[in-house]
């Protein structure tokens, strides 16, 4: 029969909670809603045990008859986030199955109940699921995450697989997705924190699916249960801390309602109990020994587990036991090979190296292009700020080799990435509107746009979200905390920098872009590299014989002594696509730039990779008396002339700012001219930046 009125539900609740967080808001809740919604969940991971299995169906039976609406959400995927039975999900739904028939062997009084599983219902609503979840991501801290590492069985002392940081995100997600009014779980969930058992050896405070010797589980047999209840900590006349007391306050009066004693006369004779607290009188004076605690308790159990046991064993459609559940294989499938002509595979593949400072591995792009005459070739940016001239013309460059090598580029706008990244205010329209701008620079600097496919990561995550978050989950399941932590360069951070949760999430989904973009080749940065290699590491723990190829391109330094990249902070140490034909002079006049010395020089570096690929020629305009003019067709005869002193650094800081202002000019021109283009730099350099922009660096810089 339901509870009557507010203060009747709330002692339902009280009545199977430890403690209650919010306590003080529950008559308010309870007057508003006649039937609000409690939420529990399980994950199905191994052996139920007691707690588990009569516990829950004892509070869920109480919420129900109360006029409680119960969501239990099996959390087949937190199972697999958490590595349970071997990450085989397969495995972890049946084990799923089998939970839910014990509960009805139980009793549990399913009319009442929903079962929700977590991967089924995220499926049909990824869209404001995974949103919710980068959302709180965003607004939490590392460190706070990882204190939640209880939740899954674990310390903050372990070593996390970025799976396994996730969960937290999720489980915290889930209280809003599922539209909870009251989380009704254990006191190690520190929602709403319930009733968890204590366990039956002594010093530990959970029952442990590792000690089998610790709880008793919900398909021990009679012998199995007798022993575990036999050598069970209980100390005499001692109540505090006491587990077989435990068990009798929390599972057995609970379920019969008393608890009887059946001992010989000469130790006082059969006695039934109907209240906990004349238990404890008699054990703390003595007069209820612990061998008859023990004995009672045992029988009880096994009187209740009866029913389980006889369930499995008489019904037919009954799920089968853990014990037998089985691992299920999966098998890969590769790729036929085809047969492009040797002399065409030759000039693609002298063309793409010319891109990479770095291929892993050159075999591999070689037997590629054999094989797939249109490979597919990705590069991505984080619509961040000021486009620099690495990004914009290196990028510009790179982009048309990969097409003239038959490349099918995808170019990934790393949209959401930029807000994870907390980069424009994490303003989702700012950071699009930078993009856009982006775009039109490289068709001004005469990108083959005909030849690129550039997608919006927002919009190509929303369309096949199922797809794209599994992908990520999986990684993350496979891969440490501290191994994605060692990618946070990608983002231009380090490792010592505090980050925020969404910022350990950003190299999780950028590692799963290259398979969700079903990518053979990536071309990025050399600062990007970390995340590339996760990805064929990944391919190694999945088996997958088809590893993305990782073709880095060269890093331009910064223009002062000692930068080895450009700074995010000063403007003065890189050319940037908006600067003027002033700017330009002035920033490479005072670059540095030392005389007779190649190494570490910047501006022999922009000569190198920016005027060489873009003219082919290094034009030296001079006065007669300094050695007149000069035209350099190769780039070592540069350094040859400027390590011997005969070009001298004046010489080379003069014909660069000439070339760089006339890569510009175009990009200058098509902003002044174009009525679109100057609306769009007008909108990015105002609206977005407030009439200055903010340097960073991007996904793939």
């Amino acid at each position: 029969m339901a509870a009557n009125n507010p203060e009747e539900k709330a002692e339902v609740l009280r009545g199977v909670a430890d403690d209650i967080v919010g306590d003080e808001d529950l008559p308010q809740l309870l007057r508003e809603k006649a039937n609000p919604f409690c939420f529990d969940g399980f994950e199905p991971s191994g052996n139920m045990n007691i707690a588990q299995g009569i516990g829950t169906v004892t509070r869920v039976n109480k919420m129900v008859r109360a006029g409680f609406r119960v969501k239990i959400v099996i959390a087949d995927w937190f199972a697999l986030l958490n590595k349970k039975m071997g990450g085989d999900f397969d495995m972890i739904r049946a084990a799923g199955h089998c939970m839910i028939d014990t509960w009805k062997a139980l009793g549990m009084d399913m009319d009442g109940v929903e079962f929700l599983w977590s991967s089924e219902e995220i499926q049909k609503r990824a869209s404001e699921y995974w949103p919710l979840v980068l959302d709180i991501a965003q607004k939490s801290s590392v460190e706070r995450i990882v204190s939640c590492s209880e939740i899954m069985g674990r310390t903050e002392k372990d070593d996390l697989s970025a799976g396994q940081f996730m969960y937290p995100l999720m489980q915290c997600a889930d209280v809003f997705f599922f539209e909870v009014d009251i989380c009704q779980m254990g006191m190690d969930q520190k929602e709403i924190r319930y009733l968890v058992l204590k366990n039956m050896s002594q010093g530990l405070k959970n029952m442990s699916k590792c000690d089998e010797s610790s709880a008793i589980f919900m398909e021990d047999n009679e012998s199995q249960v007798k022993g575990k209840i036999k050598k069970a900590f209980c100390p005499p006349k001692t109540i505090e801390g006491n587990p077989c007391l435990e068990y009798i306050k929390h599972i057995v009066f609970p379920w019969f309602g008393r608890f009887d004693v059946l001992r010989k006369e000469a130790n006082g004779g059969d006695k039934i109990y109907n209240r906990m607290e004349d238990v404890f009188v008699d054990y703390a004076s003595g007069a209820l020994h612990p061998a008859d605690v023990k004995n009672n308790l045992s029988k009880a159990i096994n009187q209740i587990l009866q029913l389980v046991r006889d369930h499995f064993k008489n019904r037919s459609n009954a799920k089968v036991p853990f014990d037998v559940v089985k691992p299920v294989l999966s098998s890969s499938i590769e790729d036929l090979p085809g047969s492009m002509p040797p002399k065409i595979v030759k000039e693609r593949l002298a063309t793409l190296l010319s891109i990479g400072e770095e291929c892993i591995e050159e075999e591999e792009l070689q037997q590629l292009l054999r094989d797939k005459p249109n490979p597919i070739c990705y590069d991505g940016f984080e619509p961040s700020g000021r486009m620099h001239i690495a990004q914009g013309v290196g990028k510009a460059l790179n982009i048309n080799k990969m097409i003239r090598s038959g490349c099918r580029v995808k170019i990934w706008i790393a949209d959401w990435f930029a807000m994870l990244n907390k980069k424009i205010g994490a303003d989702l329209n700012k950071i699009q509107t930078v993009g856009r701008y982006m775009i039109e620079i490289w068709k001004a600097l005469g990108m083959n746009t005909d030849g690129v496919e550039f997608l919006w990561a927002s919009e190509e995550i929303n369309k096949q979200i199922n797809e794209y978050w599994s992908l990520v989950m999986d990684i993350a399941q496979k891969r440490s905390l501290n191994r994605i932590v060692r990618c946070c360069q990608i983002m231009g951070r380090s490792e010592k920098d505090a980050l925020s949760a969404a910022q350990i999430l950003y190299p999780l989904m950028q590692c799963a872009d290259i398979f969700f973009l079903e990518v053979d080749i990536c071309q990025m940065g050399m600062d990007q590299r970390k995340v590339n290699m996760l990805a064929r590491e990944y391919c190694e723990v999945i088996r997958r014989n088809n590893r993305p190829i990782i073709l880095s391109h060269h890093m331009l330094p910064g223009f002062k002594e000692g930068q080895q990249k450009m700074s995010k902070s000063d403007p003065s140490s890189a050319i940037f696509m908006e600067d003027n034909e002033s700017e330009v002079n002035l920033k490479i006049k005072e670059a540095f730039c030392p005389i007779k010395t190649v190494d570490g020089n910047p501006c022999l570096e922009y000569v190198k990779h920016i005027v060489f690929p873009w003219f082919g020629r290094f034009e030296v305009l001079r006065e007669e008396d300094n050695g007149g003019n000069k035209n350099y067709n190769k780039v070592e005869e540069v350094f040859e002339d400027y390590s011997s002193g005969t070009l001298h650094p004046d010489d080379v800081k003069s014909a660069l700012a000439k070339a760089i202002n006339q890569i510009l000019q175009p990009v200058r021109d098509h902003f002044n001219n174009n009525s679109d283009a100057k609306a769009l730099f007008s909108t990015v350099k105002v609206g977005v930046h407030g009439n200055t922009f903010s340097f960073s660096r991007g996904y793939a810089t």
